[in-house]
């Protein structure tokens, strides 16, 4: 089945209402990251807390993240200027400035991210937000690698 759309975690959410996990509230100590993927997994925003996580589940290492060196490496890039936004009537969103591999990234077939906690440790560590499809194939020789967020940003919530 493969990538066809971008969810929040269904576990990560019911975690963090049941105060179960330990997501900062207005995300000051934690660090969220992107790690990117071929199409060779099927998401699914369903699966428990510990099937969120990086390295876990879908969102193992060995032959399903696509990474290079020190330009993107495994585990992700940082978000950087994460911001939860509600100042817009009926909404909430998590959002970052764009990210990006270094100057000479080769990458191939990157189809989506995921995007998880590098801080959080219970009730699993690296849990996973959210996953976020690239609506295909992308690639970049030699080059900078850019994750563009919505303008909606990277996770949102309509009340």
């Amino acid at each position: 089945m493969a990538w066809s759309n971008s969810k929040i975690f269904r576990a990560t959410l019911a975690d963090f209402l049941g105060r179960t996990t330990n997501f900062a509230m207005d995300l000051s100590g934690d660090t969220l990251k992107a790690a990117l993927y071929d199409n060779d997994i099927t998401p699914d925003n369903d699966v428990t807390a510990a099937n969120t996580a990086y390295n876990a589940g879908q969102w193992v290492i060995t032959g399903n993240e696509v990474s290079d060196g020190a330009e993107w490496a495994a585990g992700g890039v940082a978000l950087t200027s994460v911001s939860l936004d509600s100042s817009t009537a009926d909404t909430v969103f998590l959002d970052a400035a764009d990210t990006a591999s270094g100057s000479s990234a080769t990458l191939a077939s990157v189809y989506g991210c995921l995007v998880y906690s590098d801080t959080v440790t219970t009730p699993v560590a690296d849990q996973g937000l959210c996953y976020n499809y690239f609506g295909g194939t992308n690639s970049v020789t030699d080059g900078t690698f850019t994750i563009v967020w919505h303008a909606n940003g990277i996770l949102r919530f309509t009340l």
